[in-house]
């Protein structure tokens, strides 16, 4: 899977219909190996991100949580700290 593409479910705050369109992105570019599309690409590469946005936002949206939402703050920080012991450096930038 894309290393981009991250969870989305169960954040405190929620997810946002952005987050939601970004991950879509990188999923339709991861399958269909464009990075942008030819502009005989772009309406069939635009609709395609349209459609996994809207069937992953209600996804999301019918997931039934089993746990406390996790903090997006505290699962930076954790992120932040994987990166310094895996490459080390602090990957803030």
């Amino acid at each position: 899977m894309c290393r981009n593409i991250r969870t989305l479910f169960n954040y405190d705050p929620p997810v946002t219909e952005e987050e939601v369109r970004a991950a879509s992105l990188q999923f339709v570019r991861k399958i269909s190996g464009f990075q942008g599309p030819s502009k005989a690409n772009a309406a069939a590469f635009e609709l395609a991100v349209e459609q996994v946005a809207h069937v992953s936002s209600q996804l999301l949206a019918s997931l039934v949580p089993t746990r406390m939402p996790r903090n997006r703050d505290q699962e930076a920080a954790k992120a932040r700290s994987r990166a310094a012991q895996r490459f080390g450096t602090d990957r803030t930038a």
